[in-house]
């Protein structure tokens, strides 16, 4: 039987995400969503080398209580620390019990 790594206890909002078209182009819109609770773990990050220089990238795996209505298409939003992440694969059903699910998220960065 499976059990989480951690405790649930990082306070997270979920961002839906959804497609508008605007002046004839798709674009992809957030709306607030539930407050849930997670466990978040960094691991260190993902390594991986862009154009000849080597780049480390803000990656998170998250676990939490079962929830249908999460989906790829939408983000997570950290809320001790107001940070934004993307997820990246399908939520993972564990066990297809609808307990827990699992999934990797990837930090969005605004900047220049």
């Amino acid at each position: 039987m499976y059990k989480p790594s951690s405790q649930f206890v990082v306070p997270a909002k979920i961002l839906k995400g959804s497609y508008e078209t605007i002046n004839g182009v798709k674009t992809k819109t957030y709306t607030e969503g539930a407050n849930i609770f997670v466990s978040a773990k960094s691991y260190g990050g993902t390594e991986k080398e862009l154009n000849g220089v080597y780049v480390i990238e803000d990656t998170l795996v998250i676990e939490t209580w079962y929830r249908p209505d999460l989906q790829s298409t939408d983000r997570i939003r950290l809320l001790d620390d107001g940070s934004e992440w993307e997820i990246l694969n399908t939520p993972e059903d564990i066990e297809r019990r609808h307990q827990f699910l699992k999934f990797k998220v990837k930090r969005i960065k605004g900047g220049a």
